[in-house]
């Protein structure tokens, strides 16, 4: 099934532990329906220290990361552009053929 939400796309969470943060969607994983925001969900991932494969410049540190972790995709939702309040997104075909997504708050085109 096709998302509604896409990278780049400004959102807000509404449940879970990070109810109210908004944040920018990092990437999107269709097959398992689960988006990434920055600073949400954020979560802590032991990594091990990598030399450069190339052996020159430095490589990956080690120690314990902070990243974002995923946040299914009925936990956020996408802010409307005119007035950065959370909305429903619907789906229009246009004249020419092309789909384009809408806000379901105003009617304008996101």
């Amino acid at each position: 099934m096709a998302m509604k939400i896409k990278s780049g796309d400004q959102v807000e969470v509404i449940s879970g532990k990070d109810k109210g943060k908004q944040g920018q969607v990092l990437r999107t994983d269709p097959k398992k329906s689960v988006v990434f925001v920055e600073n949400a969900n954020m979560v802590k991932r032991h990594q091990r220290a990598m030399p450069s494969p190339s052996g020159q410049g430095p490589g990956k540190e080690g120690g314990i990361i902070e990243m974002e972790g995923p946040i299914h995709i009925s936990n956020v939702m996408l802010l409307d552009p005119t007035d950065n309040k959370p909305t429903r997104v619907g789906i229009r075909v246009t004249d020419d053929g092309k789909r384009q997504r809408f806000s379901k708050r105003t009617g304008e085109t996101v």
